[in-house]
C-alpha cells in the first residue's frame, strides 16, 4: 500500500524525498524507481519531508516507529505532519497524536477501506481522524490519493469506523465461504448460485470481490487472513469495552485465527473458504 501511494503521489508531481522499509531491498528498489533516497533510519526518512505517510501492520509497529528510543520518526519533527494509514486500535492513534504534539508535530489517521490497486490509481476510500486544521492542510494531497474522502472527527474516531467496516466485511467474507462451501457439498452449480446471491438478499460487496477466488482457490494476497483476524480482534475488543456481545464477529475472528494456526494466515481473506469447502483444509 505504501509503495503504491508513493508512486501515485510521484505521478501527481509531489517531491518524494525518501522511502523507508524494514526490508531494505524493497526500499532501495522503490527509491530507484522514484528517484529518491532510501532512508537507512526512521529519523532520516522524516528529516527532509513536510508530510510523512506511514503504513504499518499493527499497534506494536506503530509504537515502534514513533516511540522507539533509538530511532523514530519524531526526531526534529517540529512543524511536520504525519498521516498514519494503518488499521490499528483507536487508542493507539490517540497515543500517537499526543506524542506528535509533544514533538511539535501533527498526527492524522487516514484509515483506508481500499485495495492495493486503488492506492496506485488514487481511488482510495479514506476516513480521516485528528486535527481538522491538519486535515485541511493535507486536503489537496489526500484528494489525489482518493475518490472518497471523509473527515470523521478527532483522533481515534476514524479508526473506530474502520474497525466496524472491516468487522462487517470479514463477517460477510466468512458467511460467503460457508454459503459456497455448503452449495458445493449439495452439488449446486456455484456460478448459478453466485448469480442468485447477487440478485437477492445474499448480495454483498465480497460476493463481487471474493466468490470467484473462493471457487478457484486463488488466494493471492490482497488483504491477508492474518490482517482480518487482527482487525476483527480490534472490533471485538471495542465491543468488550462497551459491554456488547458480538457472536458473529467473534466466530469470524476465530475462523481467521484458525487459518493462522494452520499456517495459512498469509493467504488472502478469501482463503477462509479453505475451511468450509469439503476436502480442503480441515
Amino acid at each position: 500500500m505504501g509503495a503504491n501511494m508513493a508512486r501515485r503521489l510521484n505521478d501527481c508531481g509531489h517531491n518524494i524525498t525518501a522511502v523507508y522499509d524494514v526490508y531494505g531491498e524493497a526500499a532501495e528498489s522503490l527509491a530507484q524507481e522514484l528517484g529518491c533516497s532510501a532512508a537507512a533510519t526512521l529519523a532520516e526518512t522524516a528529516q527532509d519531508a513536510d508530510i510523512i505517510i506511514t503504513v504499518v501492520t499493527d499497534d506494536d509497529s506503530m509504537r515502534e516507529i514513533f516511540l522507539n528510543e533509538k530511532d523514530n520518526l519524531l526526531v526534529n519533527a517540529s512543524g511536520k505532519i504525519f498521516i498514519n494509514c494503518a488499521t490499528v486500535s483507536p487508542d493507539v492513534h490517540v497515543e500517537m497524536e499526543k506524542a506528535a504534539e509533544l514533538a511539535g508535530a501533527t498526527s492524522l489517521e487516514a484509515c483506508m477501506a481500499s485495495s492495493i490497486s486503488q492506492a496506485r490509481e488514487g481511488s482510495l476510500y479514506l476516513m480521516i481522524g485528528g486535527s481538522e486544521d491538519g486535515f485541511n492542510v493535507c486536503r489537496g494531497l489526500l484528494d489525489q490519493l482518493s475518490t472518497n474522502l471523509r473527515y470523521i472527527g478527532h483522533a481515534g474516531e476514524a479508526a473506530k469506523v474502520k474497525a466496524l467496516v472491516n468487522m462487517v466485511m470479514n463477517i460477510n467474507t466468512a458467511a460467503l465461504a460457508e454459503g459456497l462451501g455448503l452449495g458445493e457439498a449439495l452439488g449446486l452449480d456455484l456460478d448459478m448460485l453466485c448469480e442468485v446471491f447477487s440478485q437477492t438478499g445474499a448480495n454483498s460487496r465480497v460476493l463481487e470481490t471474493d466468490s470467484e477466488d473462493m471457487i478457484d482457490r486463488d488466494h493471492e494476497c490482497w488483504f491477508s487472513a492474518a490482517h482480518a483476524a487482527k482487525d476483527s480482534g480490534i472490533a471485538n475488543t471495542l465491543a468488550n469495552e462497551q459491554g456488547i456481545t458480538l457472536p458473529l464477529s467473534n466466530a469470524t475472528e476465530n475462523q481467521y485465527r484458525k487459518m493462522i494456526d494452520l499456517g495459512i494466515g498469509e493467504l488472502d481473506k478469501s482463503g477462509v473458504a479453505e475451511l468450509t469447502f469439503k476436502g480442503r483444509t480441515s
